[in-house]
């Protein structure tokens, strides 16, 4: 069996091929799942002992042989080819045009509209040029109400009564306005507020309000839906919710999950308590109920937000929220494959 593997090692050096599928049939006769060389390396175990190694050394010969002839020829095809012309072949198909990828506020957003449509809820959508009414008055904050300083407001400098929204909840006022009970809706669009630009904030931004209203919704209502997103979103199960204070909603809320304190980066994102906030909730105040049309003795509901850029900035571990608008294709074209 050494002899017939010594005289193909000197009919692979003297192999020569006159087209490319011609070596490739080559390469897979000996080279293959089913080529020569792997039965050679089958047969290793009926050999002799004393010319097993002998035996080996020659079918690692034959394979680097047959190798590197294979290597040889298609370079010396590839090289014809080029010398045809300083374009190579005009007839041969272009290169496929680069496929762009979605943008990570856009994968984080549709992430979020699945988890809540799997329990019914909708999405609804509004202006982002507001008036007082939608935006502040309807949502229990009426003209000079303190509150109101919470969110720094771009106002229409001709129409004073007129603003970019600085919250969806002016979408949840709409819907309230346009349908009857049950309502069960989640806003999700950009915002504006006049505040410093910085690696943590910006003047651009997106939310996502969800809203429900119904006959005895309760605030476990609410905590059971929370705890739902939190498990499908995060993968955490664990969350606290603490006293807060919104003017649409009483009580109030913000929520926190259980992030964990496993690495470095665990301590530096919750500042070494394991908690970190995500959004803010609450039971819908009746006023707001009213100021809708809707009976606050008979119906009930809750509402809750969040912003889309820190929940990029978590799954993603993003740490500078000014990327997300600097269209740079070096750090866009990290989310292809993603989602």
């Amino acid at each position: 069996m050494i002899d017939k593997i010594k005289e193909l090692i000197g009919e692979a050096e003297n192999f020569k091929a006159q087209t490319k599928e011609e070596v490739e049939a080559y390469r897979i006769k000996y080279l293959g799942k089913k080529g020569l060389v792997k039965d050679f390396f089958a047969e290793f175990k009926n050999v002799a002992d004393d010319q097993k190694k002998e035996f080996g050394n020659m079918v690692n010969q034959l394979k680097n042989t047959v190798s590197d002839k294979v290597t040889a020829l298609k370079e010396e095809f590839e090289s014809q080819e080029e010398a045809k012309g300083g374009y190579g072949d005009l007839s041969r198909p272009s290169e496929p045009i680069e496929l762009g990828s979605r943008h990570p506020i856009s994968l984080v957003k549709n992430q979020i509209i699945d988890i809540f449509s799997n329990i019914g809820f909708n999405v609804s959508e509004g202006p982002e040029i507001e008036d007082d009414w939608h935006n502040f008055s309807a949502l229990n904050l009426p003209e000079y109400h303190p509150a109101r300083d919470m969110q720094d407001t771009f106002f229409i400098q001709t129409n004073p009564d007129v603003l970019l929204r600085t919250h969806t909840s002016s979408v949840q006022v709409r819907y309230m306005e346009d349908n009857k009970p049950p309502i069960r809706t989640i806003s999700p669009g950009r915002v504006f507020r006049n505040e410093a630009i910085s690696s943590r904030s910006h003047c651009i931004f997106h939310q996502v309000e969800g809203l429900y209203i119904d006959k005895d919704v309760s605030f476990a209502d609410l905590k059971q839906t929370l705890l739902y997103f939190t498990k499908e979103m995060f993968g955490k199960s664990k969350i606290r919710l603490r006293p807060s204070y919104f003017p649409f909603t009483e009580p109030s809320a913000e929520v926190d999950i259980y992030w964990g304190l496993k690495t470095e980066t665990d301590y530096r994102i919750t500042k070494g308590t394991g908690w970190l906030e995500i959004m803010g909730c609450g039971m819908v105040d009746p006023n707001v109920l009213t100021n809708c049309g809707i009976d606050p003795k008979e119906y009930s509901g809750f509402a809750f937000g969040m912003g889309i850029e820190r929940i990029a900035m978590l799954l993603h571990q993003i740490s500078d929220i000014r990327l997300f608008y600097e269209n740079d294709a070096r750090f866009l074209e990290q989310f292809k494959s993603a989602f």
